[in-house]
């Protein structure tokens, strides 16, 4: 057997309408990850609708609805392999209703692709999607700028966005230097995808989408630590039994082990493990698997809980200490106020207790005592208490669940880590 390609996960980004879908399409068909029939298939349905420049699009967005809306709303999940790596592609969606599945999505993420398009520049999702990215922990970014035959192949306006783009990410903490920017042409010809540029883009000497991805660092596995996997959903398959789907965040899940989750409180045995229909002997960090436990029915376990091992199970908080950044609030964070706080697969709404200081983002120090109200823009240490039972553990011990983004009327406020945690009393 071949040996075990390193897994990544990318998550692709950005504004809605600037090519997110028809890029992830084009990757995957030009990988061979799409059979040429249902790529015909696939077009053939979009000419019915209408919307055949959407047909690459059509690929990640499966629900119907989205078809008929030409929206991305739901996280689809597709993989594909390059020379180095096996990656899962996780096409989060633009518009700004669905930004919770977009937090969902890119909280999974080793990577991600920011794409926007070469004639509108930054949009307000833009902003929105790279602030959160960084926040959610995700620290390799590739910028792509796509629809650059809409610009006519300029080279100036490609500096111009990449200009304009250095700008956004230089305040939340992105090292311009490290991050790659790529002119693409996803849809009309397919440049710099997963081939090199044409005479149309001669003056760009960079990599290619397919070479940057190869480029990226492989995921630090958390191989050491306790299990953790936040659960996406529960399936009852007739025949198996309860079968929980979620990423494997730390540690390792292996066929025998005993089992909880919390805070649903259940427990079982796992029986066995398995991604993308493939038996595994073990599932380690990045993985994206289903695992079928024995002792838990349909209902003892939903999104949002999280699976660890019976001996070190996961933490279920009275309260927590974070760290924030108010990214948009129309008036001000003060005590009281009760947002929705996403963190994993999870959404529940916390209650801020006690603004305990604002501090200066970039250095640390602090700026006030006990604030009476936090402004966007601020940074701050703050107590929260969750309105329902939450796992949420420290993100020095456990990062990827120690990670939140705050929503309120359709909008993110802010977005967070935790930096201390009070355990809910058994």
């Amino acid at each position: 057997m071949a040996t075990k390609k390193q897994h990544m996960n990318v998550v692709f980004v950005g504004h809605v309408d600037h090519g997110k879908s028809t890029s992830v399409g084009r990757i995957l068909f030009d990988t061979g990850n799409i059979p040429e029939q249902e790529m015909k298939k696939i077009q053939e349905e979009a000419k019915k609708l209408g919307k055949e420049t959407f047909g690459l699009a059509f690929v990640m967005d499966r629900m119907k609805e989205e078809r008929e809306r030409g929206l991305t709303i739901d996280v689809a999940h597709k993989k594909f392999e390059t020379a180095k790596y096996y990656f899962t592609i996780i096409d989060a969606p633009g518009h700004r209703d669905f930004v919770k599945n977009m937090i969902t999505g890119t909280s999974q993420a080793d990577a991600a692709v920011l794409v926007v398009a070469a004639k509108d520049g930054i949009q307000p999702q833009t902003k929105e999607h790279a602030w959160l990215t960084k926040t959610l922990g995700v620290n390799q970014l590739i910028i792509e700028v796509n629809k650059m035959d809409e610009v006519k192949y300029d080279e100036k306006r490609f500096e111009e966005v990449k200009k304009e783009v250095g700008e956004l990410l230089k305040p939340i903490g992105v090292k311009v230097e490290d991050v790659t920017f790529i002119p693409t042409a996803a849809f009309a010809t397919a440049e710099n995808m997963t081939k090199k540029a044409g005479e149309n883009m001669a003056w760009y000497k960079g990599p290619s989408l397919i070479e940057a991805l190869d480029a990226l660092k492989p995921p630090e596995k958390l191989t050491d630590k306790p299990l953790r996997v936040p659960i996406q959903d529960a399936y009852t398959i007739t025949g198996v039994g309860t079968v929980p789907v979620g990423r494997v965040e730390t540690g390792v899940l292996k066929p025998g082990m005993k089992v909880v989750f919390e805070p649903s409180a259940s427990a079982g045995e796992v029986k066995s493990v398995e991604m993308h229909h493939e038996q595994l002997e073990k599932a380690e960090p990045g993985d994206n698997v289903g695992f079928n436990v024995r002792g838990i029915a349909k209902n003892d376990v939903k999104r949002g809980d999280v699976c660890g091992s019976a001996d070190s199970p996961p933490t279920v908080v009275e309260e927590f200490t974070a760290q924030i950044v108010v990214l948009q609030h129309p008036t001000a964070v003060t005590v009281g106020y009760t947002p929705v706080f996403h963190c994993h697969t999870t959404q529940v709404a916390c209650t801020f207790t006690e603004l305990v200081k604002k501090i200066n983002p970039a250095s640390g120090e602090v700026i006030a005592e006990n604030p009476d109200m936090l402004k966007t823009g601020d940074a701050a240490i703050v107590k929260l208490k969750p309105t329902r039972p939450l796992v949420i553990e420290k993100a020095s011990e456990f990062p990827p669940l120690g990670r939140f983004a705050i929503r309120d009327m359709g909008a993110t406020v802010g977005a967070g880590i935790v930096t201390d945690v009070v355990p809910k009393k058994k």
